[in-house]
């Protein structure tokens, strides 16, 4: 529990590993034991079918809701799955308050189809800042966290995200074409080009963490939910990587984004593929 003069950073150094153990109990208790277990009723759709939730959704983020709150009192938690059912939770993130951004399943359309691509997502963000995350992975035991100016880790081993290799196509993951509008789909379709092989996307925070560790070259994305992006951010950005915009700008994760945007490896890779994105 933070003391009543103590900051955001000692509260961090000091409890960044109860943090990781809320994650790791919420998604022992909630999520494993679901997962390739699934009944029908555990299981419905939000906006359409490739919108879909689940109990362990549900139950995995009111634990970390009750676990995070309790940690730092007069933070506020930010769920994607309160945001669903009620849309004014998420204007927690324009205030001044800290603030827990949290997806308890991220890939859930992976998880109900029992493929092992999925994640639990959780940062602690201030006035628009994102000052530490979590990025869990349940079905390989891998946890990736990152706290600003401190670097970015995978289960302790410092990562590095590198730059891509000269000789060969630049690896990017781009956004499902049934999330995107007609002119996002113009913008993606510069990526169509040599030199570039893009890719559909999975979970975001996986794809986040491939680009932290080097393996993916950049992301192009088009939807701004901040429970998405929030924690593989900084984790690209403390492995060495950066994130714009169509515009040129850093991603803002309160919103007002020109999308779509960019996360990549390297500040230079960034901007070519920004570039890209506003060719259309």
């Amino acid at each position: 529990m933070i003391e009543e003069t103590e900051t955001i950073d000692e509260f961090l150094a000091r409890h960044s590993a109860d943090v990781e153990e809320a994650v790791r109990k919420a998604a022992a208790a909630e999520i494993l034991p679901r997962f390739r277990r699934l009944a029908d009723h555990e299981i419905d759709q939000k906006s359409g079918p490739h919108d879909l939730v689940t109990d362990a959704d549900r139950n995995a983020e009111q634990y970390l809701t009750e676990a995070l709150g309790a940690l730092l009192p007069g933070s506020v938690v930010v769920g994607e799955e309160a945001v669903h059912t009620n849309p004014v939770v998420y204007e927690a993130i324009q205030g001044d308050a800290p603030v827990w951004i949290v997806d308890p399943v991220d890939g859930t359309r992976q998880f109900v189809h029992g493929d092992p691509g999925f994640c639990t997502l959780v940062a602690l963000a201030q006035g628009g800042v994102v000052l530490a995350s979590w990025t869990y992975a349940p079905a390989s035991d891998q946890l990736a966290t990152a706290i600003r100016g401190q670097g970015a880790f995978l289960d302790g081993e410092r990562l590095y995200s590198g730059v891509p290799e000269p000789v060969r196509d630049l690896q990017v993951a781009t956004s499902h074409p049934d999330y995107t509008t007609a002119e996002q789909k113009r913008a993606l379709l510069g990526l169509w080009t040599d030199g570039v092989a893009p890719r559909a996307c999975g979970s975001a925070g996986l794809e986040y963490l491939a680009v932290a560790r080097g393996e993916l070259d950049a992301t192009a994305f088009s939807w701004e939910a901040a429970w998405d992006h929030a924690a593989g951010l900084l984790l690209v950005e403390e492995a060495g990587g950066a994130h714009l915009t169509r515009t040129g700008e850093p991603f803002r994760i309160r919103g007002g984004n020109q999308l779509p945007f960019t996360a990549a490896r390297d500040a230079a890779t960034a901007r070519r593929v920004a570039e890209l994105l506003s060719a259309s």
